[in-house]
């Protein structure tokens, strides 16, 4: 787990930021990752994860949008930086991430036993 740790922390870096529209979660909804990302996530009631994917919404998500923003996983992470998943109110950072860092979000994505969030 902490080579998976430290592979988690290079990708987050190489993910480029911007500021979300405060309070939106037009990109939320349930998403898979990392056992390792997951458990960096509070623990969830089965009654509340039921309930969000009732909704198609993420567990973490609150009326003020995400709860777990600067813990989020890569998938979320990636929302509004790539063509790919574009951010549905049109933000962006002023430069999309690299396709070769993007690749290796996805690659990691693909390799490691991914949960429900």
């Amino acid at each position: 787990m902490a080579c998976n740790s430290h592979k988690i922390r290079f990708l987050r870096e190489q993910i480029p930021s911007f500021e979300c529209v405060p309070g939106c979660h037009d990109c939320c909804g349930p998403v898979t990752t990392s056992t390792e990302e997951m458990a960096r996530l509070p623990r969830k009631s089965a009654e509340e994860q039921e309930a969000a994917l009732a909704e198609l919404n993420c567990v973490h998500l609150g009326p003020q949008g995400c709860t777990v923003y600067e813990e989020r996983p890569l998938i979320c992470r990636l929302f509004g930086t790539t063509p790919r998943l574009p951010c549905p109110r049109g933000r962006a950072p002023e430069e999309m991430i690299d396709p070769g860092a993007e690749r290796l979000v996805h690659q990691f994505i693909a390799t490691t036993r991914q949960v429900l969030v």
